[in-house]
């Protein structure tokens, strides 16, 4: 199923696998290894002569299936399926460095994935240089001959700055440097880095592909070579494997993934213009309200504004944590990308390894509130927020 039907289709069909029985829905294969009729069809499948699953931890036709249907979403020529989004970043960078390599990264970052960059990959005698990624000349000036990748999210984790994609993974391209773009804020419905130039793309499937507070998976989408050449043989041997039940309830996620992002993008607008105009709040961050800095970029790159808003109260920690308790709807949790509408304190939370002056150079203060949209009634998430706010 490729390149012929609409991503709708691909939603509920993309990769569908049945196996002898002619299920409905996809077939979950919880074994972890295969037999052979022959030590002849071992052999050959090991060489890779004979198509055939040899080992979970390689590959299964689950995870197979979820595979296919992410890269069919993406816009990628493959995916390979991780026990988490954080392994899938960990992995698509390792798989490709070495002691004596270099990484530019945008500096706007998730906690976990600045973690990696500031504080592991150096003790493998490799060199990162943290850059405002918003600024393609910042990217140009950091270029050194053993630069080998640029990293980002695009939007970032939590403030939301939009990153222009098509300039900096062309800048990547002239310099023979791979493009990695964190894109779960986002998700492949409402934007395929790919059609950018985008080399890797990396996804966490706990988010809004699972989007229901189930199960752990992540996903690396990319060309087939760089999947087969470069990223299989490292996930293989190192073994972050997806759980072949995570990826079947993954799998099926993604068969509403649209309709439950469209909708929670819809009411994460109306909230953002909502916090916009309240006399509580200082400043609100959401790239499809058009006093956003990179509104247009939003606009250009996005098909929605997403489901994330971010904003600053008037105060400090004290008023934030007063609005965070006083929610009656919106739980208190670090995940984001649920049906259930949720609410975080980054500076405490999610981003509490980066230490006070990292998080103040990104603007991620004590009076941050960091909202992920769900499905309830729009009306209702509105009452509860503004109820919140009077104190």
């Amino acid at each position: 199923m490729k390149n012929k039907y609409k991503q709708d289709t691909y939603l509920v069909r993309g990769g569908l696998n049945r196996s002898n029985f002619k299920e409905t829905s996809e077939a979950l294969f919880l074994n972890s290894g295969f037999v052979y009729e022959s030590a002849e069809q071992a052999e050959a499948i090991f060489k890779g002569e004979q198509i055939g699953f040899q080992y979970t931890r390689y590959a299964n036709p689950t995870i197979e299936m979820f595979e296919q249907r992410l890269a069919l979403l993406d816009g990628s020529e493959a995916c390979f399926a991780t026990s988490s989004g954080m392994s899938a970043v960990f992995g698509a960078m390792m798989c490709q460095l070495k002691t004596g390599d270099h990484v530019v990264s945008s500096s706007a970052l998730f906690g976990s994935c600045r973690y990696i960059l500031k504080e592991i990959l150096p003790k493998f005698g490799i060199e990162v240089s943290f850059i405002d990624g918003k600024k393609i000349d910042e990217w140009k000036k950091n270029i050194k001959k053993n630069t080998k990748i640029f990293f980002f999210e695009s939007p970032s984790n939590p403030c939301l700055e939009i990153i222009d994609i098509k300039q900096v993974c062309l800048l990547a391209k002239k310099n023979k440097i791979t493009s990695v773009v964190d894109n779960i804020f986002a998700s492949p419905i409402l934007q395929q880095p790919v059609k950018f130039g985008a080399d890797v793309i990396i996804y966490s499937g706990t988010k809004h592909i699972d989007g229901q507070g189930r199960a752990m998976g992540g996903a690396v989408c990319s060309s087939k070579k760089f999947k087969e050449d470069i990223l299989k043989p490292f996930l293989r041997h190192t073994g972050p494997c997806i759980s072949p039940f995570n990826a079947w309830v993954l799998l099926k996620s993604l068969e509403t993934i649209k309709i439950r992002v469209y909708a929670q993008s819809e009411s994460a607008l109306q909230i953002a213009k909502e916090l916009e105009k309240h006399k509580n709040v200082e400043k609100v961050y959401y790239p499809f309200l058009k006093s956003f800095p990179q509104y247009a970029l939003a606009k250009k790159q996005q098909d929605k504004g997403g489901t994330m808003v971010a904003f600053k109260i008037k105060g400090k920690q004290k008023e934030a944590f007063k609005f965070i308790n006083r929610l009656k709807i919106f739980d208190i949790s670090n995940n984001l990308g649920d049906t259930k509408s949720l609410v975080t304190h980054p500076t405490t939370t999610t981003h509490k390894v980066l230490g006070e002056e990292d998080r103040q150079s990104l603007g991620i203060t004590p009076n941050l509130v960091r909202l992920s949209v769900g499905l309830e009634d729009i009306k209702d998430l509105k009452e509860d927020i503004l109820q919140a706010l009077k104190s």
